[in-house]
């Protein structure tokens, strides 16, 4: 299959790490020229120019957007969790939740603020939200997370109306069980609130929730995400807008 994106101009938003990183490569991989911008230097990928900042920060945002002049296609890969065990909700403080919204939805929200302008004006393009399965099931595991995620899958749909006269398409994708750090971290916090003898190593505890969550039983990885982003920016999706794709095992079904 010819996706014929050569030469068009992409924004990776989270793309020195993880599923970002991955994006970033398939579209260098399609001959596009990538853009990234993540809050820390990652090790270098050929042909990716990165703009180092905080998605959080509106102003810094539109710094980037002026730095990066036309482009066709965004894709924000960021996610961030409040760190602690949110099971049941009152374990954590609404102190907890700031940060956690300003991050995955805010964040969001500054991006789509700063490059829809620049993608109404080239009539064509399309926006990519990374989610997540959380945001769709009502995970306990992280509720500041689960609900930014939501509040995400919501914007998408938003957005997607809003910027479909102007021939622009929205979409979300959203994962399962991904080996990232931000998968390690919902391990970490879990364990911490276990007593010693019941706590497990990171590959013990993946694989008994894999087992538990996804029907084909196994992990994601980043490679299918970038598969999926750079068919989305093509033109073989030229009619999908406004959805949310899991690449999760079967997990939202599975719930």
């Amino acid at each position: 299959m010819k996706l014929n994106l050569a030469d068009q101009s992409v924004v990776v938003f989270g793309a020195t790490n993880g599923i970002g990183r991955a994006i970033a490569g398939g579209f260098l991989d399609e001959g596009c020229r990538v853009h990234g911008f993540d809050r820390a230097a990652g090790a270098a990928q050929a042909g990716l120019t990165t703009f180092t900042g905080d998605v959080t920060r509106y102003d810094e945002v539109r710094a980037f957007a002026d730095q990066v002049g036309s482009v066709d296609h965004i894709v924000f890969s960021v996610g961030a969790g409040s760190g602690k065990f949110g099971f049941p909700f009152w374990n954590l403080e609404p102190s907890d939740w700031a940060r956690v919204l300003e991050i995955n939805l805010i964040g969001a929200v500054n991006a789509a603020h700063a490059f829809a302008p620049k993608l109404i004006a080239r009539g064509r393009g399309s926006m990519l939200f990374l989610v997540s399965v959380a945001g769709q099931i009502g995970s306990q595991t992280d509720p500041p997370y689960s609900a930014a995620k939501a509040g995400l899958i919501n914007f998408t749909q938003c957005a997607a109306k809003d910027l479909a006269p102007h021939g622009i398409r929205v979409n979300a994708l959203s994962p399962g069980m991904v080996k990232t750090d931000l998968n390690q971290s919902v391990w970490h916090a879990g364990q911490a609130n276990l007593p010693p003898s019941e706590r497990q190593d990171y590959e013990t505890w993946a694989a008994e929730k894999i087992r538990k969550v996804s029907p084909l039983g196994r992990w994601q990885t980043p490679a299918e995400f970038a598969a999926m982003a750079v068919f989305l920016a093509s033109d073989h999706a030229q009619n999908i807008t406004g959805q949310t794709i899991n690449i999760d095992g079967g997990q939202v079904m599975h719930s």
